[in-house]
């Protein structure tokens, strides 16, 4: 399906859903939904390996996060590249994510240390309007503004048929 963003609303909000299901030891299959502006949907899968049980029959979830943050920065330089009129002749991104890891008892507990993102833009346009795209990419990647600000994650855990926010 091909959106042409003339057609799109000034302004609107984009909406996912994943629903997983655990299947085998650790893996994880995972049906995902855009819902809005408009739909389109995708099956995934997250394993782990030996370490937490899993078979590593899939990437784990860290791989998959960082997979999407690096792929949504390259989209956005690609699509906003042919906006902007930026010649672009090839392009890598190299991403770096780190997160501290700590026992806490039975369990560990995680925070993020770093995120390093490398572009490298092979150009013949002066490299002001790389640097402006790439400016313009990262304001339009979901991830990386996400990233970029403190945010409010919700928990509810089902209890009988209702569901108790924890």
């Amino acid at each position: 399906m091909s959106v042409d963003l003339d057609q799109m609303p000034q302004t609107a909000q984009v909406q996912f859903n994943c629903t997983g299901t655990a299947v085998g030891k650790m893996r994880n299959e995972l049906a995902v939904d855009m819902v809005r502006p408009f739909f389109e949907s995708f099956q995934l899968a997250s394993d782990e390996g030996a370490f937490h049980g899993g078979d590593a029959s899939a990437p784990p979830p860290l791989a998959l996060f960082v997979a999407g943050l690096t792929g949504c920065l390259m989209t956005q330089i690609r699509a906003f590249a042919k906006r902007l009129g930026v010649t672009l002749q090839d392009l890598r991104v190299e991403t770096r994510v780190v997160w501290d890891w700590q026992k806490a008892g039975r369990v560990y507990e995680t925070a993020p240390n770093s995120f390093e993102i490398d572009v490298l833009i092979d150009s013949p346009d002066p490299f002001e309007d790389t640097v402006a795209l790439v400016h313009a990419a990262q304001k339009g990647c979901f991830l990386e503004q996400t990233l970029g600000q403190q945010n409010t994650i919700r928990h509810r855990i089902r209890r009988g048929s209702e569901y108790v926010e924890i």
